[in-house]
């Protein structure tokens, strides 16, 4: 009986299939070719931005024309920058993103430490919701929610009006630095924004890094004859600090580069954010506003430094 031979199959030899094998063989090279564009976009958007913003800080603007004269460099913006209102702006900006990290930090760990340890199924379904809930809608929308309600005539008044606790809220407003005319027109209320802004951003660390606690380590510090107190302070809040400095960098780099909160919600002190506003957008001196603008970079990227120290990038 004779039998029909099939014909073996004969593989592609096309160049995308010679391209296939040679990234298969070569796995260093198939790491570079899917590395090439991030790295390209990083380095000529970002790095190639900062260097642009670099080099035009160390130029200057014509007086009477207000046009920047690129032909000569300067240091004149750095040294305008050292004037005792400027620094004023630097000392207050980061001051105000330090009060943020500590109350973001005091008001995260209580949610994220009871979402970690004791919500279960629905119920921690309905936290992660809760805290997630204001991100979805839009920050301008959150924002001008806000001014409404802390409006002389807003709720927040007028629940204080109804508890009569109306002697607070002025003993608050009178207070040198932190207070103004109502909530929405003090720093007191840029700083309440701002919390409220950040929050989500430092609960959610702190709470990954709870979760990665083994409970083995509290039972054993609870054998060993430790109180609540000790093995919080001796066993939990080391273990979550890489939840907290990562929770931390959301807090503070967010605050500092910040200018709408302080337009919107805020007497008339000026932060980092609204003095490059202006600086570019207003008054055109792109030189000063490139200048003013490394002042966050540097900042952060020494935060940064602390931070890692801290392990922060391993919670992230």
């Amino acid at each position: 009986m004779n039998t029909l031979a099939l014909p073996l199959p004969v593989g592609r030899t096309g160049p995308l299939r010679r391209l296939s094998d040679l990234l298969y063989t070569r796995r260093g090279l198939a790491l570079g070719v899917l590395l090439v564009p991030p790295l390209l976009w990083f380095g000529v958007v970002y790095l190639g931005s900062l260097l642009a913003l670099l080099a035009n800080s160390f130029f200057s603007l014509d007086e009477f024309s207000g046009v920047v004269d690129r032909s000569t460099l300067s240091l004149a913006n750095f040294r305008e920058m050292l004037q005792p209102a400027n620094v004023d702006v630097v000392l207050r900006t980061v001051g105000m993103a330090v009060a943020v990290t500590v109350a973001c930090t005091a008001i995260a760990f209580p949610i994220a430490y009871y979402m970690a340890r004791y919500a279960r199924g629905p119920q921690k379904a309905l936290l992660y919701i809760a805290v997630m809930l204001p991100l979805w809608s839009s920050y301008l929308v959150r924002l001008y929610a806000w001014k409404l309600l802390l409006a002389k005539e807003g709720a927040i008044s007028w629940v204080l009006a109804e508890l009569h606790l109306s002697w607070l809220l002025e003993a608050l407003l009178a207070t040198p630095g932190i207070g103004g005319n109502s909530l929405s027109f003090s720093r007191l209320g840029t700083f309440i924004v701002f919390v409220y802004m950040w929050l989500p951003f430092m609960i959610l660390p702190i709470q990954a890094a709870i979760e990665r606690i083994p409970g083995s380590l509290l039972e054993a510090s609870s054998d060993l004859g430790a109180r609540g107190g000790t093995t919080f302070w001796k066993v939990i809040f080391p273990l979550a600090m890489p939840g907290i400095a990562a929770g931390s960098i959301f807090t503070f780099s967010l605050t500092l580069g910040d200018y709408i909160i302080p337009q919107v919600i805020g007497d008339s002190t000026l932060f980092i954010g609204q003095v490059v506003y202006r600086q570019q957008g207003v008054a055109g001196n792109i030189p000063f506003a490139a200048a003013f603008s490394l002042v966050p970079i540097v900042v952060i990227g020494i935060y940064l430094w602390i931070a890692k120290r801290l392990g922060a990038f391993d919670a992230l």
